[in-house]
C-alpha cells in the first residue's frame, strides 16, 4: 500500500460499496496527493465513499498497517483485503482526517473545503447535502495535508450560530435543516460513520452570486486600501485608524463570488446594479444585522470579531435565508480581545500558522503547495478547536 499511485485510488467492486472509505497516512508516499487535496478517483469509484486520511499514530496505522499484512500474508491483493476488512467489520474513525466524499448520492459539487449533493424526492423535499472536509486551503491553493477535526469545528460552530440567530425577538432564516445524520434519510449504502458531526443537511436555495462582507476592525486587504487611499472598498474612513483599530461603525463591503481564485471587492452600487437596489438593501441590512448579534455574543466570549463574511440564498418563493457557513475561522478574522486595539493586527484564530509557514517555506505560490509539517498541522488544530470551544462553549462530541 506504501507503494500506491500518486492518486491513492485503489480500485474497489461493487460488493464493497458499503465500505465507504479509503485510509491515506498523512506520513510518508501517501502524502503526495493531488495539488487540490482530493485524490483523483475514476468514475467505477464514484460508489466508493470516502477517502479517510489517517493521522500518524498506533491507532490509525493500525487500520493501514492491518490491510497491508492481510494481503501480504494471504498473497489475495488490496481488494482483497479490503474486503477482508469490511467484513470484520473495520470501519473508519470519525476522529480520521476525512479529505474527499465520493457518496453515492449523485455528482458531487466539490468547493476548497466542502463537499456538496443535491437531494430531492424525500421527505425533506428538496435539499443538498453538505460535507465539510478536513482540507485547507490558502493563497487559493487547496493544501495536501489536511488538518484533523477542521471539518467537524466549522459544523459545529455553524450550527451554534444558526440555532442562536433563529431565536430570540429578530430571527434570521437559515437553510439549515438537522446536522443528525441518522436523521437525514440517507441510503442504506451511505457509511454514516465518517458522516457523523461534519455534515449539514440543508434547503436548496438559489445562492446569491455575492459574498456579503462586513468589516467591524481594520485589517487584511481593508486595511492596505486604507493605508494607500484612505478608504476600504471606496468607503471613505476618517484619518488616524491605526492596524487592527477598531472602525467608527461597521461596513458592508460586497464582494463577487469567484470560481476559482480571490474574490473581487465591488461597490455597493455595484451590487445593487446586478441584483437590484431592494435586494441588495435587504442583503446590507441583514447581514449588518447578523454581524452585530455575532460580534455581540463573541465580546461575550472575550473574541472580537474583526469581519465576516455571509452568504445568502432565495427560496422559491423568494424568502432570503442565510445560507453557507456562518462566523467561522474559515469565513471570519477572530480576534483575542485582549489583543485588540493594540496598534497592530492580532493573530487570528484561523489558518495563521499555515499561512506563516508556508510563507518561509520558499514556496513560490505557483507550483505544488508543500506537504505541512506535524507541528503546523497541531498548532493549526489547536487554534481551530479554542475557536469552537470559546464561542460555543464545548468541542464536538468524541473531539479533544
Amino acid at each position: 500500500m506504501t507503494r500506491a499511485a500518486p492518486s491513492g485510488a485503489v480500485g474497489m467492486s461493487p460488493s464493497l460499496t458499503r465500505l465507504g472509505f479509503l485510509m491515506q497516512r498523512t506520513s510518508g508516499e501517501m502524502t503526495r496527493a493531488a495539488p487540490s487535496g482530493a485524490v483523483g478517483m475514476s468514475p467505477s469509484l464514484t460508489r466508493l465513499g470516502f477517502l479517510i486520511a489517517a493521522p500518524s499514530g498506533p491507532n490509525a496505522s493500525g487500520r493501514t498497517t492491518r490491510v497491508r499484512s492481510l494481503a501480504e500474508a494471504n498473497g489475495v491483493g488490496i481488494l482483497a483485503a479490503f474486503r477482508a476488512a469490511y467484513n470484520t467489520r473495520m470501519t473508519a474513525s470519525t476522529r480520521d482526517p476525512v479529505v474527499r466524499t465520493d457518496l453515492p448520492l449523485g455528482p458531487v459539487i466539490r468547493g476548497k473545503v466542502r463537499d456538496c449533493y443535491r437531494l430531492s424526492g424525500g421527505r425533506h423535499g428538496d435539499a443538498m447535502l453538505i460535507v465539510s472536509t478536513d482540507r485547507i486551503s490558502a493563497f487559493d491553493w487547496i493544501l495536501p495535508t489536511p488538518i484533523p477535526d477542521k471539518g467537524r469545528v466549522l459544523t459545529a460552530i455553524s450550527a451554534f450560530w444558526f440555532d442562536l440567530l433563529s431565536r430570540g425577538p429578530d430571527p434570521v432564516d437559515h437553510h439549515l435543516i438537522t446536522t443528525d445524520v441518522d436523521a437525514m434519510d440517507l441510503p442504506a449504502t451511505v457509511d454514516r460513520e465518517p458522516l457523523r458531526g461534519r455534515t449539514m443537511l440543508v434547503k436548496r436555495a438559489e445562492v446569491i452570486p455575492f459574498e456579503c462582507v462586513v468589516r467591524g476592525w481594520l485589517a487584511g486587504s481593508g486595511l492596505a486600501e486604507y493605508r494607500q487611499h484612505r478608504t476600504v472598498c471606496g468607503a471613505a474612513l476618517p484619518p488616524g485608524l491605526a492596524a487592527g483599530g477598531r472602525l467608527p461603525a461597521p461596513i458592508f463591503t460586497p464582494a463577487t463570488k469567484a470560481e476559482s481564485g480571490h474574490d473581487e471587492n465591488v461597490p455597493y452600487e455595484t451590487m445593487a446594479a446586478r441584483i437590484g437596489g431592494d435586494l441588495a438593501a435587504t442583503l446590507r441590512d441583514k447581514s449588518l444585522a447578523v454581524y452585530a448579534r455575532g460580534a455581540a455574543h463573541a465580546a461575550l466570549r472575550r473574541i472580537v470579531v474583526a469581519d465576516t463574511k455571509f452568504e445568502w440564498g432565495r427560496l422559491p418563493d423568494g424568502t432570503v435565508l442565510l445560507v453557507d457557513e456562518v462566523l467561522t475561522p474559515d469565513s471570519s478574522r477572530f480576534w483575542p480581545a485582549d489583543a485588540a486595539g493594540s496598534g497592530r493586527v492580532p493573530d487570528s484564530f484561523d489558518k495563521q500558522f499555515v499561512r506563516d509557514w508556508l510563507e518561509a517555506s520558499g514556496w513560490d505560490k505557483a507550483s505544488d503547495p508543500p506537504a505541512l509539517p506535524a507541528d503546523v498541522v497541531a498548532k493549526t488544530r489547536a487554534k481551530y478547536l479554542e475557536a469552537c470551544r470559546l464561542l460555543t462553549g464545548s468541542l464536538p462530541d468524541g473531539v479533544a
